[in-house]
Formats: structure tokens, C-alpha cells, sequence
């Protein structure tokens, strides 16, 4: 069975991890092969949004804890959390917009790996945890910089420390989920904000999503300097064109995304 699923349609990318088994925990060897999806992603102009799940019940359990308690050497650890690094590197600076489908439990790596998506919509039977601690480890997949910057640190540190489980309707009251669904309507909202994001324009989706991105480590005068780069070049653009002229002709605009 492959450990990742990629469908495309209508410029969404569904990327589904496939270990329902092991609640889609994540072995030392999936990392590469993350990276490798995310930077083909990242490459083509026909991907316009990425939608990360999970199959069967879990979206991620996280660090798959039987592969290394069973002696799985893939790599030195270092050279393997490096790998788990770039994943998340390359998941948070991905210049498409993304949605976190979580359709169950979200623990460790697994929990950020959804709060690295740029919108999460969960279903109410969503859960999700810190859980390292519970493992004997520190926070990774990007955590120690996303939680704080979430939830405030000391929210940020109950949550680690604590390692507790919380409902999707508790990560909801703390920002950490956009929307919450029943379980049965959960495709049907992705699908709605994916049409959405896909139909967008895309140059001007990534721009805003940078200048997002870098805020909280600039000053306000970095940030009106980049939002004036980004608008000029957007200015230049198929993409504003068509919008001005989907205006005047009283239409919905297609962008090109160029």
C-alpha cells in the first residue's frame, strides 16, 4: 500500500496519507517522500490549492512509535529530524494556498502537521494533542514556532507540557481550527473553501500569504515595503486584467495565473 495518496482535480491537490492501520502514523522513510510531493506541488502552475488528509479514521497520529520501537534505523535520528524539518519547511512556505481536512485524531507531528496548513477544517470528531511528552520527546514538525504564534505561549506550553488531548470544538475556541463540521459535512465544506482558493488568483493568494507569513518577524515599515513590492507586481499581471475586465463585463473572473 502506498504511504501517500495524490489526487488532483480542478487545480486541487488532495494529498492523503494512506497508513489508516497505524492511525497514518509516519515512518522515518515517509519524510523524503513528503518533501519530494510538496516541492512538485510547489513547481507546477496547474496546482492551485493543497488539501492534506488522512485515510479511515485519523488524519495523523504522528511519528510512527512501533517502526522505532521495533529498531528502525532508517538514518542517524539527527539526519532524520533534519528531514522532518524540511517537510515542515516546506509545507509552511508552500506558495499555494492550504487546507487541513483533519477527519480524526490529530497527535504530535501529526497535530502540526495541520496547523502548518493554512486553514484547517475539522470534523467534530477531530482531536488533537501535543502528545510528545507522552513519548518522551519534544515538540517537532514545526510546533515550537507555530503554537506560540497561535495560541500565546503560555496556552503554547500548557499544550506541550501537558500533552492533553483536546476536542476539535476546544482547538476551535483556541484559533487553532478555522471551522468545525459534522463528520458527514466534512467533505462537502473542504471542497467548498478548495473551489474557492482554486478559482482565486493565485499569484495574488501566494503574495498575500508571504506577506502573512513574514509579519510577525517584521516591522510595520518592512511590511508596508513588501505589501508595495507585492502589489506592483501585481499590478503587472493577466490576473489583474481579467478582474478589471470580469468588472465591467459583470462576470465572474478566470484567472490565469500569470
Amino acid at each position: 500500500m502506498e504511504p501517500f495518496l495524490v489526487e488532483r482535480a480542478g487545480g486541487v491537490v488532495t494529498l492523503t496519507l494512506n497508513r489508516p492501520e497505524r492511525y497514518n502514523a509516519v515512518t522515518a522513510e515517509m519524510w523524503p517522500d513528503l518533501l519530494s510531493i510538496l516541492r512538485e506541488v510547489a513547481a507546477s502552475d496547474d496546482d492551485r490549492v493543497l488539501v492534506v488528509t488522512g485515510a479511515g479514521d485519523a488524519f495523523c497520529s504522528g511519528a510512527d512509535m512501533a517502526s522505532i520501537a521495533g529498531g528502525e534505523r532508517a538514518a542517524p535520528p539527527l539526519t532524520v529530524m533534519r528531514r522532518v524539518g524540511e517537510a515542515a519547511l516546506a509545507l509552511i512556505r508552500l506558495p499555494k494556498p492550504t487546507i487541513a481536512r483533519v477527519n480524526g485524531v490529530a497527535a504530535g507531528a501529526g497535530a502540526n502537521l495541520a496547523l502548518a496548513c493554512d486553514l484547517v477544517i475539522a470534523s467534530e470528531r477531530a482531536r488533537f494533542s501535543q502528545i510528545f511528552a507522552k513519548r518522551g520527546l519534544s515538540i517537532d514538525f514545526g510546533g515550537s514556532w507555530l503554537l506560540p504564534r497561535l495560541v500565546g505561549m503560555h496556552k503554547a506550553k500548557e499544550m506541550v507540557l501537558l500533552a492533553d488531548m483536546f476536542s476539535a470544538d476546544d482547538a476551535a475556541a483556541m484559533g487553532l481550527v478555522n471551522k468545525v463540521v459534522p463528520h458527514d459535512e466534512l467533505d462537502e465544506a473542504v471542497a467548498d473553501w478548495a473551489g474557492r482558493l482554486a478559482a482565486g488568483p493565485p499569484l495574488a493568494l501566494s503574495l498575500s500569504k508571504q506577506l502573512l507569513n513574514d509579519s510577525l518577524t517584521s516591522s510595520v515599515d518592512q511590511a508596508l515595503d513588501a505589501e508595495a513590492a507585492a502589489q506592483a507586481y501585481n499590478f503587472s499581471t493577466g490576473d489583474v486584467r481579467e478582474a478589471m475586465k470580469a468588472y465591467f463585463e459583470k462576470r465572474p473572473p478566470e484567472f490565469p495565473g500569470r
